[in-house]
Protein backbone atom coordinates (compact mmCIF):
# COMPACT_ATOMS: atom_id res chain seq x y z
CA UNK A 1 0.00 0.00 0.00
CA UNK A 2 1.44 3.66 -1.10
CA UNK A 3 2.18 5.50 1.88
CA UNK A 4 0.20 9.45 2.41
CA UNK A 5 1.87 11.76 0.68
CA UNK A 6 4.33 14.36 2.72
CA UNK A 7 2.90 17.66 3.37
CA UNK A 8 3.80 21.34 2.44
CA UNK A 9 2.64 24.16 2.82
CA UNK A 10 4.73 26.99 0.79
CA UNK A 11 3.21 30.26 2.42
CA UNK A 12 4.16 28.94 6.24
CA UNK A 13 6.92 26.60 5.17
CA UNK A 14 6.00 23.73 7.30
CA UNK A 15 6.72 20.24 5.97
CA UNK A 16 4.39 17.54 7.63
CA UNK A 17 4.22 13.59 6.96
CA UNK A 18 8.37 13.35 6.40
CA UNK A 19 10.83 10.44 8.32
CA UNK A 20 14.16 12.31 9.63
CA UNK A 21 15.69 10.88 6.17
CA UNK A 22 13.32 12.88 4.06
CA UNK A 23 13.41 16.24 6.19
CA UNK A 24 17.27 16.22 5.58
CA UNK A 25 16.43 15.35 1.75
CA UNK A 26 14.09 18.80 2.15
CA UNK A 27 16.58 20.25 3.19
CA UNK A 28 19.46 19.90 1.08
CA UNK A 29 16.53 20.32 -1.97
CA UNK A 30 16.30 24.10 -0.64
CA UNK A 31 19.56 24.45 -0.11
CA UNK A 32 20.49 23.35 -3.52
CA UNK A 33 17.83 25.44 -5.41
CA UNK A 34 18.96 28.81 -3.18
CA UNK A 35 22.48 27.99 -4.68
CA UNK A 36 21.60 26.86 -7.81
CA UNK A 37 19.48 29.99 -8.92
CA UNK A 38 22.53 31.91 -9.28
CA UNK A 39 23.19 30.14 -12.48
CA UNK A 40 19.48 29.84 -13.55
CA UNK A 41 19.01 26.39 -11.62
CA UNK A 42 22.41 24.46 -13.79
CA UNK A 43 22.54 21.08 -12.44
CA UNK A 44 20.28 21.15 -9.83
CA UNK A 45 17.94 18.60 -11.29
CA UNK A 46 20.17 15.58 -11.71
CA UNK A 47 21.74 16.31 -7.92
CA UNK A 48 17.74 16.29 -7.13
CA UNK A 49 17.14 13.13 -9.14
CA UNK A 50 20.75 11.66 -7.66
CA UNK A 51 18.83 12.17 -4.11
CA UNK A 52 15.48 11.27 -5.45
CA UNK A 53 17.35 7.57 -5.49
CA UNK A 54 17.76 7.19 -1.81
CA UNK A 55 14.65 8.36 -0.71
CA UNK A 56 11.24 5.91 -0.44
CA UNK A 57 9.22 6.11 -3.49
CA UNK A 58 5.89 8.79 -2.45
CA UNK A 59 4.31 12.01 -3.36
CA UNK A 60 4.74 15.42 -1.83
CA UNK A 61 1.43 17.34 -2.02
CA UNK A 62 2.61 20.68 -1.74
CA UNK A 63 0.07 23.77 -0.93
CA UNK A 64 0.20 26.71 -3.84
CA UNK A 65 -2.15 28.58 -1.70
CA UNK A 66 -5.11 28.01 -0.05
CA UNK A 67 -7.13 26.46 -2.71
CA UNK A 68 -5.02 24.62 -4.60
CA UNK A 69 -2.44 21.33 -4.01
CA UNK A 70 0.38 20.39 -6.44
CA UNK A 71 1.42 16.35 -6.08
CA UNK A 72 4.49 15.11 -7.51
CA UNK A 73 7.41 12.48 -7.11
CA UNK A 74 9.25 13.31 -3.74
CA UNK A 75 12.60 14.33 -4.82
CA UNK A 76 11.65 15.07 -8.15
CA UNK A 77 14.37 17.25 -9.95
CA UNK A 78 12.19 18.88 -11.76
CA UNK A 79 9.75 19.95 -9.35
CA UNK A 80 11.11 20.19 -6.35
CA UNK A 81 12.62 23.61 -6.75
CA UNK A 82 8.72 24.35 -5.19
CA UNK A 83 10.37 23.60 -1.61
CA UNK A 84 12.24 26.59 -1.85
CA UNK A 85 9.78 29.24 -1.06
CA UNK A 86 11.39 32.02 -2.05
CA UNK A 87 11.31 30.15 -6.19
CA UNK A 88 8.91 31.21 -8.68
CA UNK A 89 7.98 29.16 -10.92
CA UNK A 90 7.87 31.16 -14.51
CA UNK A 91 6.96 34.06 -13.06
CA UNK A 92 5.59 36.35 -15.98
CA UNK A 93 2.88 33.54 -16.40
CA UNK A 94 1.99 34.26 -13.14
CA UNK A 95 1.55 37.95 -13.44
CA UNK A 96 -0.65 37.38 -16.12
CA UNK A 97 -2.70 35.32 -14.94
CA UNK A 98 -3.16 36.64 -11.44
CA UNK A 99 -4.20 39.99 -13.69
CA UNK A 100 -6.70 37.96 -15.30
CA UNK A 101 -8.33 36.67 -12.75
CA UNK A 102 -11.47 38.86 -13.14
CA UNK A 103 -11.46 37.68 -16.79
CA UNK A 104 -14.03 34.98 -17.68
CA UNK A 105 -11.54 32.90 -19.88
CA UNK A 106 -10.08 29.69 -20.24
CA UNK A 107 -6.43 27.68 -20.05
CA UNK A 108 -5.91 25.36 -22.82
CA UNK A 109 -2.41 23.96 -20.82
CA UNK A 110 -1.26 22.09 -23.84
CA UNK A 111 1.86 20.18 -22.52
CA UNK A 112 0.40 20.45 -18.96
CA UNK A 113 2.86 17.68 -17.67
CA UNK A 114 1.37 16.99 -14.03
CA UNK A 115 -1.18 20.30 -14.35
CA UNK A 116 0.63 23.23 -12.02
CA UNK A 117 -0.98 25.69 -14.35
CA UNK A 118 -4.70 24.29 -14.26
CA UNK A 119 -4.35 23.79 -10.52
CA UNK A 120 -3.51 27.20 -9.90
CA UNK A 121 -5.46 29.37 -12.60
CA UNK A 122 -8.52 27.21 -11.06
CA UNK A 123 -8.33 28.05 -7.85
CA UNK A 124 -9.76 30.90 -6.03
CA UNK A 125 -6.49 33.41 -5.66
CA UNK A 126 -6.98 33.12 -9.55
CA UNK A 127 -10.30 33.76 -10.30
CA UNK A 128 -11.32 30.09 -9.69
CA UNK A 129 -11.39 30.08 -14.05
CA UNK A 130 -11.79 27.03 -16.32
CA UNK A 131 -8.31 24.96 -17.36
CA UNK A 132 -8.62 22.03 -19.80
CA UNK A 133 -5.18 20.19 -19.25
CA UNK A 134 -4.09 18.46 -22.39
CA UNK A 135 -1.30 16.02 -22.21
CA UNK A 136 0.45 12.87 -24.13
CA UNK A 137 2.57 10.98 -21.91
CA UNK A 138 0.25 7.87 -20.05
CA UNK A 139 2.77 8.29 -16.70
CA UNK A 140 2.56 12.16 -16.44
CA UNK A 141 -1.53 11.87 -17.54
CA UNK A 142 -1.66 9.83 -14.33
CA UNK A 143 -0.19 12.30 -12.21
CA UNK A 144 -2.03 14.85 -14.04
CA UNK A 145 -5.31 13.33 -13.07
CA UNK A 146 -4.28 12.46 -9.46
CA UNK A 147 -3.62 16.29 -9.74
CA UNK A 148 -7.28 17.02 -10.93
CA UNK A 149 -8.71 14.13 -8.18
CA UNK A 150 -6.97 16.27 -5.29
CA UNK A 151 -8.85 19.58 -6.54
CA UNK A 152 -11.99 18.61 -6.58
CA UNK A 153 -11.30 17.81 -10.48
CA UNK A 154 -12.95 21.01 -10.82
CA UNK A 155 -10.34 21.69 -14.78
CA UNK A 156 -10.66 19.00 -17.17
CA UNK A 157 -7.94 16.49 -18.91
CA UNK A 158 -7.01 15.18 -22.07
CA UNK A 159 -4.67 12.65 -23.14
CA UNK A 160 -3.19 13.81 -26.26
CA UNK A 161 -0.59 15.75 -27.92
CA UNK A 162 -0.89 19.21 -29.76
CA UNK A 163 0.19 19.52 -33.35
CA UNK A 164 -0.36 20.99 -36.92
CA UNK A 165 -3.25 18.36 -37.52
CA UNK A 166 -5.51 15.62 -36.09
CA UNK A 167 -3.47 12.39 -36.46
CA UNK A 168 -1.31 9.83 -34.51
CA UNK A 169 2.48 10.38 -33.22
CA UNK A 170 5.09 8.87 -31.14
CA UNK A 171 6.27 10.56 -28.49
CA UNK A 172 10.11 9.79 -26.86
CA UNK A 173 12.00 11.37 -24.62
CA UNK A 174 13.97 10.17 -20.89
CA UNK A 175 12.83 13.16 -18.85
CA UNK A 176 9.39 13.77 -17.90
CA UNK A 177 9.19 17.18 -18.33
CA UNK A 178 10.88 17.11 -21.90
CA UNK A 179 8.47 14.77 -24.19
CA UNK A 180 7.75 14.87 -27.64
CA UNK A 181 6.72 14.34 -30.32
CA UNK A 182 9.53 16.48 -32.76
CA UNK A 183 11.23 13.06 -33.37
CA UNK A 184 8.27 12.00 -36.21
CA UNK A 185 6.77 8.19 -36.43
CA UNK A 186 10.20 6.93 -36.59
CA UNK A 187 11.55 7.96 -32.80
CA UNK A 188 10.24 5.11 -30.55
CA UNK A 189 8.67 5.74 -27.44
CA UNK A 190 4.52 5.72 -26.97
CA UNK A 191 2.16 6.22 -29.49
CA UNK A 192 -0.35 9.17 -28.80
CA UNK A 193 -3.10 11.03 -30.08
CA UNK A 194 -2.25 14.39 -32.02
CA UNK A 195 -5.11 17.31 -31.71
CA UNK A 196 -5.01 20.77 -33.49
CA UNK A 197 -5.86 23.76 -31.45
CA UNK A 198 -8.87 24.15 -33.93
CA UNK A 199 -9.85 20.53 -33.92
CA UNK A 200 -11.07 21.78 -29.74
CA UNK A 201 -13.35 24.28 -31.68
CA UNK A 202 -14.46 21.44 -34.09
CA UNK A 203 -15.34 18.73 -31.41
CA UNK A 204 -16.92 21.44 -29.73
CA UNK A 205 -14.68 21.47 -26.88
CA UNK A 206 -14.48 25.57 -27.09
CA UNK A 207 -15.93 28.12 -28.74
CA UNK A 208 -15.32 30.82 -31.47
CA UNK A 209 -16.31 33.70 -29.07
CA UNK A 210 -14.85 32.21 -25.81
CA UNK A 211 -11.58 33.71 -24.60
CA UNK A 212 -8.71 31.96 -24.01
CA UNK A 213 -5.32 31.53 -22.61
CA UNK A 214 -3.25 29.06 -24.79
CA UNK A 215 -0.17 27.82 -22.81
CA UNK A 216 1.79 25.77 -25.81
CA UNK A 217 4.53 23.57 -23.87
CA UNK A 218 5.20 21.11 -26.42
CA UNK A 219 8.80 20.57 -26.65
CA UNK A 220 9.90 21.58 -30.04
CA UNK A 221 6.07 21.68 -31.79
CA UNK A 222 5.75 25.12 -31.12
CA UNK A 223 5.21 26.57 -34.72
CA UNK A 224 3.21 23.11 -35.88
CA UNK A 225 0.85 24.33 -33.25
CA UNK A 226 0.24 27.41 -33.83
CA UNK A 227 -0.11 26.53 -37.50
CA UNK A 228 -3.29 24.15 -36.40
CA UNK A 229 -4.96 27.40 -33.91
CA UNK A 230 -5.46 29.55 -36.99
CA UNK A 231 -9.17 29.91 -36.17
CA UNK A 232 -8.41 29.50 -32.48
CA UNK A 233 -6.09 32.92 -32.40
CA UNK A 234 -8.34 34.95 -35.14
CA UNK A 235 -10.42 35.46 -31.51
CA UNK A 236 -9.65 36.79 -28.56
CA UNK A 237 -6.94 34.20 -27.60
CA UNK A 238 -3.40 34.54 -26.14
CA UNK A 239 -0.17 32.12 -27.15
CA UNK A 240 1.93 31.45 -23.90
CA UNK A 241 4.74 29.31 -25.63
CA UNK A 242 8.35 28.87 -25.06
CA UNK A 243 11.07 30.45 -26.57
CA UNK A 244 14.23 27.90 -26.35
CA UNK A 245 17.23 29.57 -24.72
CA UNK A 246 19.50 27.80 -26.87
CA UNK A 247 18.16 28.97 -30.05
CA UNK A 248 20.26 32.08 -31.26
CA UNK A 249 17.92 32.45 -33.97
CA UNK A 250 14.97 32.84 -32.15
CA UNK A 251 12.57 30.43 -34.15
CA UNK A 252 9.45 30.36 -32.54
CA UNK A 253 9.51 34.32 -31.96
CA UNK A 254 10.69 35.14 -35.85
CA UNK A 255 7.57 32.34 -36.80
CA UNK A 256 5.11 34.66 -34.76
CA UNK A 257 6.53 37.96 -35.80
CA UNK A 258 6.81 36.97 -39.62
CA UNK A 259 4.62 34.32 -40.68
CA UNK A 260 1.57 35.38 -38.57
CA UNK A 261 -1.16 37.98 -37.93
CA UNK A 262 0.00 38.12 -34.43
CA UNK A 263 1.69 40.65 -32.08
CA UNK A 264 4.69 39.75 -30.52
CA UNK A 265 4.85 40.18 -26.83
CA UNK A 266 7.90 39.61 -24.37
CA UNK A 267 7.65 40.13 -20.60
CA UNK A 268 11.21 42.37 -19.97
CA UNK A 269 12.42 41.46 -16.26
CA UNK A 270 15.02 44.41 -17.18
CA UNK A 271 11.96 46.96 -16.71
CA UNK A 272 9.34 44.34 -15.21
CA UNK A 273 7.02 45.44 -18.72
CA UNK A 274 5.28 43.13 -21.47
CA UNK A 275 6.72 44.77 -24.73
CA UNK A 276 5.39 44.32 -28.17
CA UNK A 277 7.96 43.48 -30.35
CA UNK A 278 8.95 44.60 -34.32
CA UNK A 279 12.16 43.44 -34.14
CA UNK A 280 14.02 40.71 -31.85
CA UNK A 281 17.08 41.91 -30.71
CA UNK A 282 15.98 42.40 -27.29
CA UNK A 283 15.98 38.25 -27.08
CA UNK A 284 19.31 38.23 -27.45
CA UNK A 285 19.50 40.02 -24.00
CA UNK A 286 16.80 38.28 -22.22
CA UNK A 287 17.68 34.63 -22.90
CA UNK A 288 21.09 34.41 -20.73
CA UNK A 289 20.85 30.85 -20.36
CA UNK A 290 21.02 28.18 -22.70
CA UNK A 291 19.31 25.86 -20.61
CA UNK A 292 16.20 27.59 -19.75
CA UNK A 293 12.98 28.66 -21.87
CA UNK A 294 11.62 31.74 -21.86
CA UNK A 295 8.17 32.29 -22.45
CA UNK A 296 6.87 34.68 -25.43
CA UNK A 297 2.96 36.06 -26.31
CA UNK A 298 1.21 36.25 -29.39
CA UNK A 299 -2.23 37.67 -29.95
CA UNK A 300 -4.28 39.70 -32.53
CA UNK A 301 -6.91 40.05 -29.68
CA UNK A 302 -7.61 44.00 -28.91
CA UNK A 303 -9.15 42.70 -25.43
CA UNK A 304 -6.02 41.25 -24.37
CA UNK A 305 -3.51 43.88 -25.86
CA UNK A 306 -5.45 46.36 -23.69
CA UNK A 307 -4.87 43.68 -20.53
CA UNK A 308 -0.84 43.90 -21.06
CA UNK A 309 -1.17 47.47 -21.34
CA UNK A 310 -2.95 47.71 -18.23
CA UNK A 311 -0.07 45.26 -16.67
CA UNK A 312 2.09 47.51 -17.46
CA UNK A 313 0.38 50.75 -16.52
CA UNK A 314 -0.03 48.43 -12.83
CA UNK A 315 3.77 47.72 -13.04
CA UNK A 316 4.79 51.92 -13.01
CA UNK A 317 2.79 51.91 -10.00
CA UNK A 318 3.82 49.73 -8.36
CA UNK A 319 7.76 51.00 -8.99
Amino acid sequence: MAQPPIQFDRTSGVLEGANPWERMAALALVAGSKVSSLFSHRGYNSCANLLRRTLPERDIAIKLNPDATFAFPYGDGYWSKLLNRSFKYEDELELLFRDSADVDYTLLDCGANYGYWSVLVSSKPFGSRHAVAIEPSSANFAKLSNNAAINGNRFEVMKSAIGATRGMARLSGTKHEAFSIAGGVDAGGEEVPVLALDNLLDDGKISPDGKYLIKLDVEGVEIEAIKGGTRVLQGDAVILCEEHGNDPNHTVSRYILEQTPLKLIVHDPASDRFETLSELSILDRIKVASHVGYNVFGTSSAFWLDRFNRLNTASRRVH
